[in-house]
C-alpha cells in the first residue's frame, strides 16, 4: 500500500497511439500485427497459483505467451520499479489508487476502449485522469465488523441484554453498550472477550493504521467535500477514532500490553474458535475463517460505527485498491495482447471461475452477473448495498505515504500499551499528513 503524489501529464502523440492500439480490443486480432505477448506482475501472492494456471491455459488456447510473476508480500512497488527498468518490462501491472497512480502516470495507457472498462457495472469506479481511463479495478472488497451469530444470539437471550438482535446495532453508542456488556459477561458467554486482539504485528496492523483510520478520513472528507488527495487534514473526527479504538483494546480477548506481537493469525484463531464476538476484517477473511472451522451460517458483518454524523445510514466500507494498468511503453502488439488477455479473463468460464471461486474475488464486471458467491461476508456486503445505506468509501488510497501509516500505527500501539498518549496519535495523523504530503510533492 505505498503512496506517493499526484500530478497530471499527457502527450498527445502517446494518447493517439493508445487509442489506436485499443481500437480493436476484445476482437480476434489483426492479421497485420504480431500476436504480441503478455507479462503480468501480480500484486497478490495468495493467488499466484491461480494466475499461473490461467496464463498457461490462455497460452494453450491462443498461442499468445503469457508470463506471470508475483511480487513477495510488501515488495510490489520495489519489484515493479526494478522490472520497469528492464527491456522486457511488465505489460500489465497494478496501482492502488490515485496516489499510487502518481508514481506510474507516465506508464499507463488509456484503457477507455478495452473490454474490461466497457464491461464495468459502474464505470465511475475506474481510475481516471481527466478523460483518460488509467486503471480498471478487478476486485471490489468490503470490510466492517464481522460478528459470530451464535455468540450474539446467546447474548441476546441473557437477562438484561442491551439488544434483542444484531440489527439493533446502528450506532457507536449501541455498539459500545453491547461490547461493554459482553465483556462484563464473558464468563456467562464462555468467551474471552468482545473483540479479537487488535494485533500490531505487521500481518495485522493495517487493520487499524489503514482500514480503521479510513473512518475519520471518510467523515472529514464527506463533510468538507474533499474529492482528491488534500495537502492537509484537520483530524475533525479523531475523538470518534479514539472511541472506537478504545473499544477494540479494552473490550478484548487480549491485554493491550501484548498487542505488539499479536498477529492476524491470532485474531483469526480467536474468532474461529468462538473466543470473541466481534472481529474487524473484510470479505477476504472468509477463507481463513473457514480453515479455522467456521460455517457460513455462523458469521455476519455490520458497519464500523464510530459516532459519526447520521451513521445509521452509513454502510460497510466498500472499494478497491487493485487497479489493472496496461504499460503504455510496451509495443502496440503487446498492449493489444494484454487487453485481449484481460478480456478473456473476465469472459471465459476458466477466467470467471478462477477470479470468483479460486481467488474469492467480488468482481465489478457485468460478465459476472450470473456468478453466485459461497462467501457469507460477500453476501452480507451485497445485502448492505441493497439496504439503501451509503457505502463508506475507501479514502485510505489518498493516504500520503507508507511512512504516514507506519508512524500512525506506532503511535496507536504506544497509546494502547500505555507507553504513549493520544496526543502523539493526533500529531502523527494531522502533522504527519502535512509533512509526508510536502515531502512527496517536492520537485
Amino acid at each position: 500500500m505505498n503512496r506517493s503524489t499526484m500530478k497530471v501529464m499527457g502527450v498527445i502523440a502517446v494518447a493517439a497511439l493508445s487509442l489506436t492500439t485499443f481500437a480493436a480490443c476484445g476482437s480476434s486480432g489483426s492479421s497485420s500485427d504480431t500476436k504480441g505477448k503478455v507479462y503480468y506482475l501480480n500484486f497478490k501472492p495468495e493467488v499466484a497459483d491461480q494466475w499461473t494456471a490461467l496464463a498457461k491455459q490462455y497460452t494453450k488456447d491462443t498461442g499468445v505467451p503469457v508470463d506471470v510473476q508475483t511480487a513477495a508480500s510488501g515488495t510490489y512497488e520495489q519489484q515493479l520499479k526494478s522490472e520497469m527498468a528492464k527491456s522486457e518490462a511488465p505489460t500489465l501491472f497494478q496501482v492502488n489508487g490515485p496516489v499510487g497512480y502518481a508514481s506510474w502516470k507516465d506508464y499507463t495507457a488509456d484503457m477507455k476502449n478495452t473490454k474490461v472498462y466497457k464491461d464495468l457495472v459502474n464505470r465511475n469506479v475506474a481510475l481516471k485522469d481527466g478523460n483518460k481511463v488509467v486503471g480498471v479495478p478487478y476486485v471490489m472488497e468490503t470490510y466492517g465488523i464481522i460478528y459470530n451469530k451464535d455468540i450474539l444470539k446467546k447474548y441476546t437471550e441473557l437477562s438484561g441484554a442491551k439488544i434483542t438482535s444484531v440489527s439493533d446495532i446502528k450506532s457507536f453508542k449501541t455498539l459500545k453498550a453491547v461490547a461493554d456488556d459482553i465483556q462484563a459477561r464473558k464468563a456467562e458467554l464462555g468467551i474471552k472477550g468482545a473483540f479479537t486482539s487488535a494485533g500490531f504485528d505487521s500481518s495485522s496492523d493495517w487493520r487499524f493504521k489503514t482500514h480503521l483510520a479510513n473512518l475519520p478520513l471518510y467523515y472529514e472528507f464527506k463533510k468538507d467535500d474533499v474529492t482528491k488527495q488534500p495537502a492537509t487534514v484537520k483530524g475533525t473526527y479523531l475523538p470518534e477514532f479514539k472511541n472506537i479504538f478504545d473499544l477494540y483494546i479494552k473490550d478484548s480477548t487480549t491485554n493491550p500490553k501484548q498487542l505488539s506481537s499479536k498477529t492476524i493469525e491470532d485474531a483469526n484463531s480467536e474468532f474461529g474458535l468462538g473466543q470473541a464476538a466481534f472481529y474487524q476484517n473484510g470479505t477476504w477473511a472468509w477463507s481463513d475463517l473457514q480453515k479455522a472451522g467456521m460455517k457460513a451460517d455462523q458469521v455476519g458483518m455490520i458497519p464500523i460505527y464510530i459516532g459519526g454524523p447520521n451513521e445509521a445510514k452509513e454502510g460497510l466500507a466498500t472499494g478497491s485498491e487493485n487497479y489493472w494498468c496496461i504499460n503504455d511503453k510496451a509495443s502496440a502488439a503487446d498492449q493489444k495482447a494484454t487487453a485481449d488477455f484481460l478480456s478473456w479473463v473476465i469472459t471465459s468460464s476458466a477466467g470467471k471461475k478462477a477470479l470468483s471461486t479460486g481467488m474469492g474475488f467480488t468482481t465489478p464486471f457485468t460478465t459476472f452477473s450470473s456468478i453466485t458467491s459461497d462467501n457469507p461476508l460477500t453476501e452480507a456486503a451485497v445485502a448492505d448495498q441493497a439496504s439503501g445505506k451509503t457505502a463508506v468509501s475507501w479514502n485510505f488510497t489518498m493516504m500520503p505515504s507508507e511512512t504516514w501509516k507506519n508512524n500512525l500505527g506506532n503511535a496507536m500501539l504506544e497509546y494502547a500499551q500505555g507507553t504513549g498518549n493520544w496526543d502523539a496519535v493526533k500529531t502523527a495523523f494531522v502533522q504527519g499528513w502535512a509533512t509526508e504530503y510536502k515531502a512527496a510533492h517536492q520537485d
